[in-house]
C-alpha cells in the first residue's frame, strides 16, 4: 500500500514516516509541508532519521494525495479538512489523528467520508481504544452513583486542550450512560462553583515537560474509587496503530470509522 503523511517534520510526521518504511506492507509514496517549511526538499527518510528514501518533502498537497493509496494526517484542524476534500476527490483513503475539531470540521470530514474511507480517532492506540471500551462498560455498569473525572497530561507544547483522547474517553463515558457529552461536560472549575451535579463528566488538563500523553478515568463513588490509566511513553505506537489503520481501508466501503472498527473491539 502507498501512503502518504502529511505534516512530515512535524513529531508525529516523523514517526510515520518511520513506521511506514518498516512495515512490509506499506510503502512510503510522498510527504509534504506547507510552503516556507525549512523541511522542504529534504529527503524525508534523513528527515526521520532513517537510511535515504529518495523522496522529497513537498508542499503540492494535491499531488501527493493523488498519488497515494492512503494518507495518514497528524496536523491541525483547518489543513486537515482541506486535506479530507482532496482525498475525496482522489478515491484516497484518509487516515486522521489530528485532534480539536469545530462542528464546521466535523460535518466536513463526514461528508468527505460519504465518497472515501476515514479512520479518525483521538487517539490511535491499542491500549487507549481498550480504555475507551471499558470506560463505557464501567459507566454503563456503575450508574449514576459514581462521578466521572478525566485526568489527562501531555507536553509543554501541545496547543489544544482537554486532549483528543480525554474527549474520546469521555464520549465513551457518556455513551454508558446514555448521556450528550456536550450537556454535561464541564471544562473548568474556578472559584464558588457549588456543588457537582449528578451526571456531569469532568476534565482536567495538566501541560508540562516532555509528557506523551498520560490519561486517567477516574469513577468516584461513596467510599471507594475506581481508577482506568493508560500512559504512552513512546510516540511510536500511535505512528503504528495509524499504519495498521491505513492498511484495514483496503477495499473497505466509503465510511467514518474509529480505530476500535479498525481494532474488532466496536
Amino acid at each position: 500500500m502507498k501512503i502518504a503523511v502529511m505534516g512530515a517534520a512535524g513529531r508525529m510526521g516523523r514517526q510515520l514516516i518511520a513506521a511506514i518504511a518498516a512495515e512490509p506492507q506499506t510503502m512510503i509514496s510522498g510527504a509534504t509541508e506547507p510552503i516556507g517549511s525549512p523541511a522542504l526538499g529534504k529527503d524525508i527518510g534523513e528527515l526521520a532519521g532513517i537510511e535515504r528514501l529518495g523522496i522529497a518533502v513537498s508542499s503540492d498537497v494535491a499531488a501527493v494525495i493523488a498519488a497515494a493509496d492512503a494518507i495518514i494526517d497528524f496536523t491541525v484542524p483547518k489543513a486537515t479538512v482541506e486535506f479530507a476534500s482532496l482525498a475525496a476527490q482522489s478515491g484516497t483513503a484518509h487516515i486522521i489523528g489530528t485532534t480539536g475539531f469545530d462542528k464546521a470540521a466535523e460535518a466536513a470530514i463526514a461528508e468527505a467520508a460519504t465518497k472515501i474511507a476515514i479512520v479518525k480517532a483521538g487517539n490511535m492506540s491499542l491500549g487507549v481504544n481498550l480504555l475507551a471500551a471499558l470506560t463505557r462498560q464501567v459507566a454503563a455498569a456503575l450508574g449514576n452513583d459514581f462521578d466521572i473525572e478525566i485526568v489527562e497530561m501531555h507536553h509543554r507544547m501541545k496547543i489544544d486542550a482537554p486532549s483528543g483522547t480525554a474527549l474520546m474517553l469521555g464520549d465513551a463515558a457518556a455513551q454508558g450512560r446514555d448521556l450528550d457529552l456536550e450537556e454535561h461536560s464541564v471544562r473548568t472549575r474556578d472559584g464558588h462553583t457549588g456543588p457537582r451535579h449528578t451526571g456531569d463528566i469532568g476534565f482536567a488538563t495538566l501541560r508540562g515537560g516532555t509528557v506523551v500523553g498520560d490519561h486517567t478515568v477516574i469513577f468516584a463513588g461513596d467510599g471507594e474509587r475506581i481508577e482506568l490509566t493508560h500512559r504512552a511513553a513512546d510516540r511510536g505506537i500511535f505512528a503504528r496503530g495509524a499504519v495498521k489503520a491505513a492498511l484495514w481501508t483496503k477495499d473497505k466501503p466509503p465510511g467514518l470509522y474509529a480505530m476500535t472498527d479498525v481494532l474488532g473491539i466496536s
